[in-house]
């Protein structure tokens, strides 16, 4: 059995000698420009979500969304709504595709520093500078047209 398998392996790797290489793919050859870059997008989003099932947002949910961004909504019923809502639902959905995401659990939680910095070299991290005349903290609310106790007064078109 052994010493068939090793005649096989030896006739295969002879044979593939004697004939050049070719390739082959499954997929269509993309064009691309002088760069190497796709000329056309390779894939959307839209395409990639298809496969998902839509979700849908009762009348109740989308008029708390709305309180919740101190926003008004549109009437139930208009092509605005409509519009609104299926573009709701399509946000829904790709948040319900990312939570389907695996992710490794790795024992580093800490976010990289992708600044180049040369080796050796430092960078003073408690040090911010600071160029004259800079507003900064309690002293921003002088330049808000309304403040009541430190904080910022926002006028709202509707009332609680």
């Amino acid at each position: 059995m052994l010493l068939r398998s090793v005649r096989q392996a030896g006739c295969a790797c002879r044979r593939s000698l004697n004939t050049p290489l070719r390739y082959s793919t499954s997929r269509a050859t993309v064009e691309t420009d002088t760069y190497g870059i796709p000329l056309r997008p390779t894939w959307s989003v839209q395409e990639l979500l298809s496969s998902y099932p839509a979700p849908s947002i009762s009348p109740a949910t989308f008029k708390r969304l709305h309180e919740l961004s101190a926003l008004l909504p549109p009437d139930e019923g208009t092509p605005e709504y409509v519009k609104l809502k299926h573009e709701l639902e399509e946000l829904i959905k790709l948040v319900e595709a990312t939570k389907l995401i695996k992710l490794e659990k790795t024992g580093n939680t800490c976010i990289p520093d992708g600044r180049i910095i040369a080796e050796g070299s430092g960078i003073p991290l408690d040090e911010t500078p600071r160029e004259d005349g800079d507003v900064r903290g309690q002293d921003l609310l002088s330049y808000a047209s309304r403040s009541t106790n430190g904080m910022y007064v926002v006028e709202t078109d509707r009332s609680r």
